[in-house]
């Protein structure tokens, strides 16, 4: 439900809104509760407006919500992905509708474009769960064993890493690093899921996501059992619901599969409205439950990314230096990228 700040008018409704967007509205009927389109089109209309006026570019991650994924998002994708639409798009001026180290990320690959994100509040358990001092402690304690950092790091975690993964990539990665010991930050399950792929020693530290954690075994196999679901789970999840899994696999991973297997029901084992931003690309399928919101995520609305975009707030600042170290960590995960493509 859309909640606005209370210093921001709300926006008028007006009659052709209605044909305006009737295409959007058709879309998000089936996505969210058909009373609130109204609520919402106002703000999709007046973001729109004024997001041309300043020449901005609106991105959004699957996390977000189908009135801000569909309805106002240039570009959309996993964290990554937006943080690379940053460093290649025109616009001087980027919102990202995600949490705050996803801006990080865009403002590390795109340092001198003013970056924006609509609420300073929306974080990570993961990014928050290790800092750089753990990480030196660990250093301390392996010497000489190179530091590979989940995205979900903050900007100074990822300058005191040596590399930097993703869900997608993190065996190639950690396989990278030509060593036998491999310290892997921070998410302890999807550290498990990588040694369970590899022969590197895995040192892992207890770093958790607040929406994967919560899922069980059981879930899983009652969302098999009582509908006939094929599962597909993020890897952040615990090691008993992807032994239940079809598929494992990141953000990315999971719409190229429901692309290519076409399954009739699945249960996304992940963060909700991820699967309702799937749904509408896949209508062929139905999508079945378990799946739990992030309340991160669920910080950004559509009021706050007018406020971000109307009083150029709330902009990322990152001290030079860190955005170098930075660079350095992602460049060399993407080098393994260029070096898989030859």
């Amino acid at each position: 439900m859309t909640k606005k700040p209370d210093d921001l008018p709300v926006p008028v409704w007006r009659d052709e809104l209605a044909d305006e967007y009737a295409a959007l509205a058709e879309r998000l009927e089936p996505l969210v509760p058909c009373l609130e389109i109204p609520l919402h089109l106002p703000w999709i209309a007046a973001i729109n407006q004024l997001k041309q006026q300043r020449g901005a570019v609106i991105m959004a991650h699957s996390y977000q919500s189908p009135e801000i994924f569909h309805g106002v998002a240039d570009v959309t994708g996993d964290s990554l992905g937006l943080a690379r639409a940053a460093a290649e798009c025109d616009a001087g001026l980027i919102v990202v509708c995600g949490v705050h180290f996803m801006a990080e990320s865009a403002k590390i690959l795109a340092p001198d474009k003013t970056v924006l994100i609509p609420d300073l509040d929306a974080g990570c358990s993961l990014a928050s769960s290790i800092t750089v001092d753990d990480v030196r402690a660990l250093r301390a304690k392996h010497p000489g064993v190179p530091v590979v950092s989940y995205a979900n790091t903050s900007a100074a975690v990822k300058a005191e890493s040596d590399a930097i993964c993703t869900s997608a990539n993190a065996v190639q990665v950690v396989e990278a690093m030509g060593a036998p010991k491999v310290i892997f930050l921070p998410d302890e399950f999807l550290g498990r899921h990588v040694a369970s792929r590899t022969a590197v020693e895995i040192v892992l530290w207890h770093g958790h996501c607040e929406v994967h954690e919560k899922f069980t075994g059981q879930q899983a196999r009652h969302a098999r059992e009582q509908f006939g679901a094929k599962l597909v789970a993020h890897p952040e999840c615990p090691p008993e619901v992807l032994a239940e899994a079809d598929f494992v696999g990141s953000t990315t991973a999971m719409g190229k599969w429901l692309a290519r297997e076409r399954p009739a029901r699945v249960a996304m084992i992940t963060e909700c409205s991820m699967a309702d931003n799937l749904r509408s690309q896949f209508p062929q399928t139905e999508f079945i439950k378990p799946c739990n919101l992030c309340p991160h995520m669920q910080r950004v609305t559509l009021p706050n990314i007018y406020a971000a975009l109307r009083d150029l707030k709330h902009a990322i600042e990152i001290p030079a230096d860190t955005i170098a170290g930075a660079r350095r960590a992602l460049d060399r995960m993407l080098a393994v990228g260029r070096r898989e493509t030859v």
